[in-house]
């Protein structure tokens, strides 16, 4: 079963992703970014989900901590973000993120996404 990290620290956009994802996933739970940079070295997941407001540190610099880290730079980092302005998607790939997605999360885009990096 593929492993998949959720960083999020409002309870309830992490209980509605583990209720999506829950049947498919093995699933990892970090509530902000330094929790989520630790717990992606530890665990390795095969893909995070990495919302960009973040207390402690923000999803911005969790995922450019990741991906300059050897052990991790390979593991797939999907930007959540409310923030649906112009230019939020080339930031987050700037940041390092393979992918971005808005909240409120679209379900089909979410599997889509989740189907291109890990499916089989």
């Amino acid at each position: 079963m593929k492993k998949i990290l959720i960083v999020e620290d409002v309870e309830l956009n992490t209980e509605l992703l583990v209720q999506l994802l829950e049947d498919e996933y093995e699933l990892l739970i970090a509530t902000d970014g330094a929790a989520g940079v630790e717990m992606t070295r530890a665990k390795l997941p095969d893909l995070v989900l990495m919302d960009m407001s973040l207390p402690v540190l923000n999803g911005w610099e969790a995922t450019r901590r990741l991906k300059a880290d050897p052990a991790t730079q390979h593991i797939p980092v999907i930007g959540l973000s409310a923030h649906a302005m112009s230019g939020d998607d080339e930031k987050a790939r700037d940041a390092g993120c393979d992918d971005y997605l808005t909240k409120p999360v679209n379900f089909e885009s979410l599997f889509a996404v989740l189907d291109k990096f890990l499916g089989e």
